[in-house]
């Protein structure tokens, strides 16, 4: 049965960009048949605590002695690296906060990227390589080559550090641009391209989601 692991993470539950184009994707993924299931999980709506220890950026067998994990936190991180294993295809909805990740996304990153459990250490362990990745960052501005704020979107090269060449995940990056054209007085003109961007995002996602999930069915 393939399974889509749906991740958002936006604090606006009303009129989210990243949420509605990763909703989009999941609809396609459900569409394609029954068989098709989603796990979601909201990291606003159910936010993950913080690490409680640096014992758990490393697998038990790799931690000093004086490394101790309370085991409460170590069956999170558990479950949280099972999940997305065991998912054919994972969508996160990744806002740009501030230039960067939301901090309830870089939480869950934080237990999942593992050395010597999902990231290679002392031994080749990379159980999410290859495992396709869908990344939809809504963003405020625009940040593409030519444009003043070109380099400044602190978001999607981080993911796609952490979640390609780390863990070996092979990403896909859907990008909706100007969502805060409507909102913010001078951008008003460029509502137009934010609907455009908006279009396309969708369409993007629509197209991967069937094609990613045609392809396990």
């Amino acid at each position: 049965m393939p399974q889509l692991l749906h991740l958002d993470s936006s604090a606006d539950l009303h009129n989210s960009v990243s949420r509605a184009v990763t909703a989009h994707f999941s609809d396609v993924w459900h569409s394609i048949g029954p068989d098709h299931s989603v796990i979601y999980r909201d990291l606003h709506r159910d936010a993950l605590p913080h690490l409680p220890t640096s014992a758990l950026h490393w697998a038990p067998h790799l931690r000093t002695t004086d490394e101790v994990a309370p085991p409460e936190a170590e069956a999170l991180q558990k479950e949280l690296i099972d999940e997305v294993v065991s998912a054919d295809v994972v969508v996160i909805g990744a806002p740009m906060y501030n230039w960067s990740v939301p901090s309830t996304l870089k939480a869950w990153i934080d237990y999942i990227h593992v050395p010597g459990i999902t990231v290679p250490f002392d031994a080749p362990t990379r159980p999410l390589e290859g495992k396709n990745v869908v990344v939809v960052s809504s963003r405020g501005n625009q940040y593409g080559p030519g444009t003043p704020d070109e380099g400044a979107d602190h978001t999607v090269p981080q993911l796609q550090q952490v979640l390609g060449t780390a863990l070996g995940m092979q990403v896909h990056v859907v990008l909706a641009d100007l969502t805060l054209a409507s909102r913010v007085p001078a951008m008003n003109p460029l509502i137009p391209q934010a609907e455009a961007s908006l279009d396309a995002a969708r369409s993007a996602v629509g197209d991967l989601a069937a094609t990613l999930g045609r392809g396990l069915g």
